[in-house]
C-alpha cells in the first residue's frame, strides 16, 4: 500500500486538542499550543517530502475571540514567532506561504510579522501553506457574495463566487483531516470541502507526526471518489 498511496493535492487540517493534550499531562493550555506548534512543523514537512501541493490549516476562528484573553494574547504571540522563525524557514525551502481570514483585526505585530513572510516567499513555486487566521467559512462565503454585489453583477454563479474566496488560485480541497477525535468542520472550509474526503481521527494535535501522515494517507487511498457519478 506504502508504494501505491494516493496523494491529494490539496489537504487541510483542523488542529484540534492541544488544551486537551496538555491538560492530560498535568501541563498549562500554553504548554499544548506550543506542541501543537511542533507538530504543524513535523506536519508541513512530511507533507512536502509527499508532494502534496498545498496545505491549509485552521490556525485561528473568528469564534476563537471568545476564549480568555490572556490565551488570545499567548496565541497571538506564538503565531508571531512562528512566523518570524518557521514560516521564514519554510519560505527559504522554496514553501509560499499565504494567509486566509480577515487579517484586519489581528495584532499589529502579527500582522506586520506575517506580512513580511508573504512578502517573503510569494514568488515561490513550491509547497503552499495556506493558514486560516480570523477566518470563518461563512463570513468568507457572505464576503465573496458582497465583493460580487459591489461590483454590479446581478447573478451570482458558482465561479464569481470561487474568484472571490480567500482559497482562490488553490488547489481543489481533496481531504479535510481533523484531531481529537470531534466530528464537525467548525465552520472550516465549508464551500471548498463540498467533495473533499473527510477523516476524524482520536489523537490530539500535538501527536500527530508523519506517521500519522501515512496513516491518513492510506485511508485516503481506499476512498472511491465519484463526485456524484458512477464508476
Amino acid at each position: 500500500m506504502a508504494n501505491n498511496l494516493k496523494i491529494p493535492r490539496h489537504i487541510a487540517f483542523i488542529m484540534d486538542g492541544n488544551g486537551r493534550w496538555a491538560q492530560q499531562r498535568g501541563l498549562q493550555r500554553s504548554d499544548g499550543h506550543r506542541a501543537g506548534a511542533e507538530a504543524l512543523k513535523k506536519m508541513l514537512i512530511a507533507c512536502s517530502k509527499k508532494g502534496i501541493e498545498a496545505v491549509s490549516v485552521y490556525a485561528f476562528s473568528c469564534e476563537n475571540w471568545s476564549r480568555p484573553q490572556a490565551e488570545i494574547k499567548f496565541l497571538f504571540s506564538l503565531i508571531s514567532q512562528f512566523a518570524k522563525k518557521e514560516l521564514k524557514t519554510y519560505a527559504d525551502q522554496g514553501f509560499r506561504v499565504r494567509f486566509s481570514g480577515d487579517l484586519s483585526q489581528l495584532p499589529k505585530n502579527t500582522l506586520n510579522a506575517i506580512n513580511k513572510v508573504i512578502d517573503y516567499s510569494k514568488n515561490n513555486t513550491g509547497m503552499i501553506v495556506n493558514i486560516a487566521l480570523n477566518y470563518g467559512s461563512r463570513q468568507e462565503i457572505v464576503r465573496a457574495v458582497n465583493l460580487i454585489l459591489q461590483s454590479g453583477i446581478r447573478s451570482v454563479d458558482e465561479q464569481m463566487v470561487e474568484d472571490c474566496l480567500y482559497t482562490v488560485g488553490l488547489p481543489p480541497l481533496d481531504l479535510v483531516v481533523r484531531s481529537s477525535g470531534e466530528k464537525r468542520l467548525s465552520n472550516f472550509m465549508l464551500w471548498q470541502c463540498a467533495y473533499s474526503e473527510l477523516i476524524f481521527l482520536d489523537k490530539f494535535w500535538p501527536d500527530f507526526d508523519e506517521n500519522t501522515l501515512e496513516e491518513i494517507l492510506k485511508e485516503y487511498s481506499l476512498r472511491d471518489r465519484r463526485f456524484g457519478g458512477i464508476k
